[in-house]
């Protein structure tokens, strides 16, 4: 029933999407730009604007959802999101080079190198996180490492190269701005094999989350376990940080969230998360376009600063959901 209701939020967050913007939309216009296109200026802005962002918002969401969800599971930490094992500051990178040194400008362009970026350095935290030997805090430990050195690197060529940081300034932040159906079509294959993948990972998890000794009793093979969690993240990961952007508090705190509600089953927590977190996103953008119309403000800003103090209060509160 609740996953129901959720569901149904995320229609009406993704309606307000389509209808609120510089130039507001009545609903009854959204459902003729979507349904039966007449060619009228309402009809482009939601066939051509909205609709891709919403989307892409959508799509991204539910991606950084999941792979926090399997990040904390992963960790055994509560407070983990995507960018703690380094996948988001890798395909940040990436692109960053790929702009910079290879010249490269469209969106799309961005998508495989931000694969790439992702894939490499979750193969880089895995090994150095100990291989068969990885532990929780051997892999955030590295992931930490990666991060904070990727991150080094990339502020370097920003600041070495003004025409990679004016193309780069949007895109750093997070945004759904720039989106097309072109790119949603290129990362939706990978998100969908990401949530597929957590989703049969949902049993080992719940035993990992028991500590390593229980989780071996119950049948569980751990490096494989981790290995695959780390696939899905970087498929989750990459995907969302190509098409938008790194966005970050979104993987934090909506399974922390949602984990308060359902317990600590990942049967439950991966299908709450995949749709409660397009519902932050979604919103956060709207929020974006409404407090500084006719501007707007990039949604990874929003997030942060709607997220921080919000999650602050929630890890300050008596009752905070554990794993």
């Amino acid at each position: 029933m609740g996953l129901l209701v959720s569901c149904g939020v995320l229609l009406l967050i993704c309606v307000a999407s389509i209808a609120v913007g510089a130039k507001p939309v009545p609903v009854a216009d959204v459902w003729d730009g979507l349904f039966h296109n007449t060619g009228t200026g309402n009809d482009v802005i939601i066939r051509d604007v909205r609709l891709p962002r919403t989307v892409l918002g959508f799509v991204a969401g539910a991606a950084l959802g999941a792979a926090g969800a399997v990040m904390q599971a992963l960790t055994r930490n509560p407070l983990a999101e995507p960018g703690l094992l380094g996948v988001s500051a890798g395909a940040s990178a990436a692109v960053v080079s790929a702009i910079s040194f290879l010249g490269v400008t469209s969106l799309t362009g961005y998508v495989w190198f931000a694969f790439l970026g992702a894939a490499v350095v979750s193969a880089a935290v895995y090994v150095l996180g100990g291989s068969r030997g990885a532990t929780p805090v051997r892999l955030a430990l590295a992931g930490t490492a990666a991060t904070a050195a990727l991150y080094g690197y990339i502020n370097a060529v920003q600041l070495l190269d003004a025409a990679a940081l004016d193309r780069l300034r949007f895109w750093t932040v997070g945004s759904l701005a720039s989106a097309d159906m072109e790119t949603i079509r290129k990362i939706v294959p990978f998100v969908a094999a990401g949530l597929v993948l957590a989703m049969l990972l949902a049993r080992p998890l719940n035993a990992m989350e028991m500590g390593d000794d229980t989780a071996r009793s119950l049948g569980a093979h751990l490096t494989r376990t981790r290995i695959l969690s780390m696939a899905a993240i970087t498929l989750l990961c990459g995907a969302a940080t190509a098409a938008c952007g790194p966005i970050v508090f979104i993987g934090l705190m909506i399974p922390h969230l949602v984990r308060a509600v359902t317990g600590p089953d990942m049967r439950w927590i991966l299908p709450y998360a995949a749709v409660l977190s397009p519902v932050l996103l979604l919103g956060a953008d709207v929020v974006g376009r409404v407090v500084a119309r006719p501007s707007e403000l990039q949604v990874g800003i929003v997030t942060a600063l709607i997220g921080g103090p919000v999650f602050i209060h929630l890890v300050r509160r008596k009752r905070m959901a554990q794993l």
